[in-house]
């Protein structure tokens, strides 16, 4: 018999699971947004999604739709999430603005960063936040410790 791998080669070993309102909305915001392609889906009781898996980029997301009779709730029914999703992309300011016309509430507007990215943040309509970043500047620690330092003098 065969030995199964414990980390199968087509995840990788951190996944994020969110909860959604609307998982199947969710998705195509996703497609749409952020260039998301559906993996596979597992449909649910009454139209909705029991799980779902998006691949971007070289990443995986899994959703599902809420399930409150089994303690399952999205952001938007707990009252906001703690968690930032970060993901680089090839033109940070281009998927602002898909996110913003796709009906997303920005939080930070793109700008360059000290760290030598340009980045931005949204939330979704779904109440989960996303931090949305192209790096543009490869910053030498030297300069980084300066940079930090006085980006912190700003308060």
């Amino acid at each position: 018999m065969a030995k199964v791998k414990p980390i199968p080669d087509e995840y990788p070993q951190v996944t994020p699971y969110l909860c959604v309102d609307g998982a199947g909305a969710a998705v195509g915001f996703y497609e749409t947004v952020l260039g998301a392609t559906e993996r596979m889906r597992m449909p649910a009781p009454g139209g909705k999604i029991g799980h779902c898996e998006l691949q971007i980029g070289n990443s995986v997301i899994m959703l599902a739709d809420e399930f409150p009779d089994m303690g399952q709730r999205g952001p938007k029914s707990l009252g906001g999430s703690p968690v930032t999703l970060s993901v680089y992309v090839e033109d940070v300011d281009a998927v602002f603005e898909r996110a913003v016309q796709a009906g997303a509430t920005a939080l930070r507007p793109v700008e360059d960063q000290f760290y030598g990215d340009r980045s931005g943040q949204f939330e979704d309509p779904f109440g989960h936040r996303w931090n949305v970043a192209s790096h543009v500047e490869d910053v030498p620690p030297a300069e980084m410790a300066k940079r930090a330092a006085e980006f912190m003098s700003q308060g």
